[in-house]
C-alpha cells in the first residue's frame, strides 16, 4: 500500500479542525480538494474512517488509532518545513566567529546581539584570540569568520583586508589633552606604553622615534590591548591604538588625539577557501563588513 502525505495531512487537519472547511483553510486547498484526499484514503485503506451525521464528519474509532499514528508523522513533517525555512531566511545555525582581542570586547558583542536578535534558533559560537591563532581556527573549520591582524601566516584564506588609523591614548585631563594632534616630539619627555616588540604598532613608533632623532625607550611591555588601556587610566603613560579598543571602551578615564605620522594596523576578515560560508556565516560577514567600514583607511589597497 502507497499512501500519499498529502492524503495523511488531509485527514489530520479534518480531526484537528473538526470539519473539511477547517482542514480546507489549514491546508490552503478547497474543501472539494480536502474531500477527494479523505475519500483516496478511505479507500486505499478500506478503512471507515468517518461517519457522516447531519453533515459533520464524526471520526470512527479506527480514525481516532489512525491519527494517534499519523500526527507525529505530520507534525515532524511541519517541524522540517519549519526548519527549512528559517534556514532559508537564515533565521537558525550556527554563527561561528573568533577575533583577535581589541576588535572582540567592545565592538563585537554588539553587533552579534543585533545579528542575533530576530534568530530565536541561532546557536552562537565566539572566542578571542591572538591573530596566528584565530588565522588557524579558521582554516582549520573550528570557526567560520575569524578577524586578525596582518600579516596572514596561513594559506588558504580568503581575506577582506582593511586598515585602520591608531591613535594616541592618555590619562584624562593629560597635559596633551589640549593639542588637537599629537606629534612625536611631544612625546620626547613622556613615558610610553607598547604593544609587544613584534606588533606593528611597536615597529611604526619606533621607527617615528628613530626617524625624529628621539630614544625609543618604552616603560612598560605589554600584549593585550585591555591592558595597554587600563596603564593609561592609571596615569602610567601614553600609548598607541586602534578605534576598536577605543571608541567601544566603556570605562572611560582616558583621553584620545589623533598622532603624527600616522600609526596604522592592517587587519582582515578571513574565511576558508575550501569550505563554502553557511547562510549564517555570509548574512553575518556582510554585516560584519558593513559595521567595519566607517573604521578603515579610505584609499587603503591590500596586496
Amino acid at each position: 500500500m502507497s499512501l500519499r502525505f498529502r492524503q495523511l495531512q488531509a485527514f489530520h487537519a479534518i480531526i484537528e479542525t473538526g470539519t473539511v472547511t477547517g482542514a480546507a483553510e489549514m491546508l490552503g486547498i478547497s474543501q472539494p480538494g480536502v474531500s477527494n484526499l479523505l475519500a483516496q484514503l478511505e479507500q486505499q485503506t478500506r478503512v471507515p474512517l468517518f461517519v457522516r451525521e447531519k453533515g459533520r464528519l464524526l471520526p470512527t474509532p479506527e480514525a481516532d488509532h489512525l491519527f494517534r499514528e499519523v500526527d507525529t508523522v505530520v507534525r515532524g513533517l511541519d517541524h522540517v518545513a519549519q526548519a527549512v525555512s528559517d534556514l532559508q531566511n537564515s533565521q537558525i545555525g550556527q554563527l561561528q566567529v573568533v577575533s583577535q582581542h581589541s576588535i572582540s570586547f567592545g565592538f563585537l558583542p554588539p553587533l552579534i546581539a543585533q545579528f542575533a536578535r530576530d534568530r530565536t534558533g541561532l546557536s552562537i559560537s565566539f572566542q578571542s584570540q591572538y591573530s596566528p591563532k584565530v588565522q588557524e581556527w579558521v582554516l582549520s573549520g573550528l570557526f567560520e569568520i575569524g578577524i586578525c591582524e596582518a600579516p596572514l601566516l596561513q594559506d588558504g584564506l580568503s581575506a577582506h583586508r582593511f586598515q585602520v588609523a591608531c591613535r594616541l591614548a592618555m590619562p584624562q585631563g593629560h597635559r596633551l589633552s589640549a593639542c588637537r594632534t599629537i606629534t612625536v616630539r611631544d612625546l620626547a619627555q613622556e613615558p610610553i606604553i607598547a604593544m609587544g616588540p613584534d606588533h606593528m604598532t611597536h615597529r611604526q613608533m619606533r621607527s617615528a622615534f628613530q626617524d625624529a632623532g628621539l630614544p625609543w625607550q618604552p616603560q612598560i611591555h605589554t600584549h593585550m590591548f585591555r591592558n595597554v588601556l587600563s596603564f593609561v587610566r592609571e596615569g602610567m603613560g601614553v600609548s598607541m591604538l586602534d578605534p576598536f579598543a577605543l571608541d567601544f571602551d566603556r570605562e572611560g578615564g582616558f583621553e584620545s588625539r589623533p598622532f603624527e605620522p600616522a600609526v596604522h594596523m592592517d587587519m582582515a576578515v578571513v574565511t576558508s577557501r575550501h569550505r563554502p560560508l553557511s547562510r549564517i556565516g555570509q548574512a553575518f560577514l556582510d554585516l560584519l563588513l558593513e559595521q567595519i567600514t566607517p573604521y578603515t583607511v579610505a584609499g587603503f589597497k591590500s596586496d
